[in-house]
C-alpha cells in the first residue's frame, strides 16, 4: 500500500475488475491462504491512468494481457466503501479509511488456462472459479458487498443488454432495501454531475 495513492479525505485509490466469459459467467477468486472470495482489484500508484492500473493488476493478479482481454466498459465515475473501524490501520499515516474503485468489465477471449497466479512474488489469490452473475455479491467479505451491486448494476448491461439476470429470491429483504437505496442515490449523483456538466457549458 506505500506505493498506492490515498486522496484527502482518506480513501485509496482503486481499480477493481468484473472477468466475464463467454457464457455470461464471472470469475471470482480465492485469497491465497483464506476462505475470502472477490473479484480481481488493486491500488492505484500516483498519476496512474485508471486503465492502465488495471492492466497492471490483471496481470498481476490473474496472469492475463490486454491481448486476453476485451475491454466491455467502466463505471462513470467512483464507487467507494468505508473499512469497518477494525479493519482500519489507525498508525500508519496517511490514514486509509476505505477505498474509490473505478470498475472495468471485460471478457476474456483467450482459453481459460490463460489464468495463473504466479505473475507476482507474492500471489493475490491461489483459485478461481466461474460463477453466476449476482454470485459475487455474496461471497465478498460484508463491507464490500454494496459496492460490489453497484458495479455490477452498472456494468452488467455490457454483458445482458436485454435486462440483468434476475437478483436471488433468497437475498436477505434488508440486502435489497440497502442495495435499491444505492442505487436511487446514484442515479441522483449522475443527474447532479450531468446538469453541472451542462451549466458549465451553458453559463447564464
Amino acid at each position: 500500500m506505500s506505493n498506492d495513492y490515498i486522496d484527502q479525505d482518506g480513501f485509496r485509490a482503486n481499480v477493481g475488475i468484473i472477468l466475464s466469459n463467454a457464457d455470461g459467467k464471472l470469475l471470482l477468486a480465492g485469497r491465497a491462504g483464506s476462505k475470502g472470495w472477490q473479484f480481481p482489484q488493486g491500488g492505484m500508484r500516483p498519476g496512474e491512468d485508471p486503465e492502465n492500473a488495471m492492466y497492471r493488476e490483471l496481470h498481476e493478479e490473474v496472469g492475463l494481457t490486454p491481448d486476453d482481454v476485451e475491454v466491455l466498459g467502466a463505471t462513470a465515475d467512483w464507487l467507494r466503501y468505508r473499512l469497518p473501524d477494525k479493519f482500519i490501520r489507525h498508525g500508519r499515516k496517511p490514514l486509509c479509511i476505505g477505498q474509490k474503485q473505478r470498475w472495468f468489465i471485460l471478457r476474456l477471449t483467450g482459453s481459460d488456462e490463460r489464468v495463473r497466479f504466479d505473475r507476482s512474488e507474492t500471489p493475490e489469490f491461489d483459485r478461481w472459479r466461474w460463477v453466476d452473475f449476482w454470485r459475487p455479491v455474496n461471497e465478498v467479505i460484508y463491507f464490500k458487498r454494496r459496492v460490489y451491486a453497484r458495479a455490477l448494476h452498472e456494468l452488467g448491461p455490457y454483458l445482458y443488454p436485454d435486462g440483468l439476470p434476475p437478483r436471488p429470491r433468497w437475498w436477505p429483504k434488508r440486502w435489497r432495501a440497502v442495495f435499491d437505496k444505492d442505487l436511487r442515490n446514484g442515479r441522483l449523483h449522475s443527474a447532479l454531475h450531468g446538469l453541472d456538466d451542462r451549466q458549465a457549458d451553458n453559463p447564464q
